[in-house]
């Protein structure tokens, strides 16, 4: 195994669930798997497939959960929760300055988060 090729995330709606993905990841590129039409979120090399939950795998938070990196933690907490994200855990402060927190989607699903607070020019940051 080499890397991480996509991370599925169950909803009830899967045209409200794009909308929304696309709402708290706004870098992340629509793309469009051939021949089958089905339109995913590419961001990096990670597909972000939001697909229907069912009686397999439901929506919601149980078990495991994917963190994403970013580079200005606060602000990127900030927009989630601004596009409807709860918090749900943390955030904490982890190795050296790195926080993380976990923030659940509309349906229940949990995105991690980790990465370092943005750093004013010429001042320390704490919390």
């Amino acid at each position: 195994m080499s890397f991480v090729t996509a991370v599925l995330v169950h909803v009830a709606s899967m045209s409200e669930g794009m909308v929304w993905y696309r709402r708290a990841f706004p870098d992340a590129v629509v793309e469009i798997s051939e021949p089958s039409g089905f339109e995913f979120l590419k961001i990096g090399q990670t597909q972000l497939e939001i697909v229907p939950a069912d009686e397999k795998v439901a929506s919601g938070a149980a078990g495991s959960v994917v963190y994403w990196w970013v580079d200005d933690f606060d602000r990127t907490l900030a927009h989630l929760q601004s596009v409807g994200a709860v918090l749900y855990r943390g955030p904490m402060k982890i190795d050296g300055e790195l926080w993380m927190c976990q923030v659940r989607d509309p349906w229940g699903n949990c995105i991690g988060i980790r990465g370092p607070l943005a750093k004013p020019e010429n001042s320390e940051v704490s919390r």
